[in-house]
């Protein structure tokens, strides 16, 4: 299996929407979009399949390491070698990737957000972050664009985080911020346990109406000029609203189910965006 192969196994093995929108770019961007989504997916894999921290901080020092590699041209990691030649001509810089793995540290050590501050610091990281380095790979020619991705970015991490409520919650973490839950009389506790009740709505219907402005000014960030680069981000975009209107409909039933759309859904989704953009 070639390193290219090895990342296009991830990339579609995950049934990620992220992979909707790849489809459609020529191939040189495909690849390096596909291989940045691989090392994303390998360094989150790390947090949420290793039950040891300090053997998980670990292997994420260990991909740091990877990294000097990548940018001294001697990458080991079949991520990392499909990855090397899109860091010239994409931009793709070592403090971002960095930035990362900074983000999943944050995972190792941090279960709790007191307030939505702290939480957006962390979708940044994990979140934001790749969107600026995508938009790179996509191609802009306004800086202005990196700001739409940074957005962009963080609206994606708040609908997960919506969506995976209950899944986080096995894990003994809640991404909701700790500020909000007291105002809207939701104990910790209560989510812990799965329990939906009109306070937790109400919840994450602010949630909801948080997500959709962080679409919205995304948008509104985004320079005309360079719209139809960014497609594929605005199919991603899409299709995220699009899941993020199902959970609504489902009544945020969050706690005891994962809410997802069909492929044939997001293809015809990333389909119809393609060509309206």
């Amino acid at each position: 299996m070639t390193p290219e192969q090895y990342c296009q196994h991830k990339a579609a093995g995950s049934g990620s929407s992220f992979y909707y929108a790849f489809l459609f770019l020529p191939a040189e961007r495909r690849r390096a979009i596909t291989a940045l989504y691989a090392f994303c997916r390998e360094v989150d894999d790390v947090v949420d399949e290793c039950s040891d921290p300090q053997l998980a901080a670990t292997k994420l020092a260990w991909w740091r390491t990877e990294i000097a590699r990548l940018y001294e041209g001697r990458p080991e990691h079949p991520v990392m070698r499909a990855l090397a030649p899109a860091i010239g001509p994409f931009d793709i810089r070592a403090e971002r990737l960095n930035e990362i793995i900074d983000g999943m540290e944050m995972d190792l050590t941090q279960t709790r957000y007191l307030d939505y501050a702290a939480l957006e610091r962390y979708c940044y990281h994990v979140a934001g972050v790749v969107g600026i380095v995508a938009a790179g790979i996509f191609g802009y020619r306004d800086a202005r664009t990196l700001e739409y991705a940074r957005l962009l970015g963080i609206a994606f991490q708040l609908t997960n985080i919506i969506r995976d409520v209950g899944e986080d919650a096995r894990k003994n973490r809640i991404y909701l911020p700790m500020d909000e839950l007291r105002a809207h009389h939701v104990p910790a506790a209560d989510i812990l346990a799965g329990r939906e009740t009109p306070e937790f709505k109400a919840l994450m219907r602010m949630q909801a109406a948080r997500a959709r402005e962080s679409y919205a000014r995304a948008h509104a960030a985004l320079p005309a000029v360079d719209r139809r680069t960014q497609r594929a981000g605005l199919i991603m975009a899409a299709i995220y609203r699009a899941l993020l209107e199902e959970i609504e409909r489902d009544g945020f039933r969050v706690l005891s189910q994962r809410t997802s759309l069909t492929p044939l859904r997001k293809f015809w989704i990333a389909c119809r965006t393609w060509l309206a953009t």
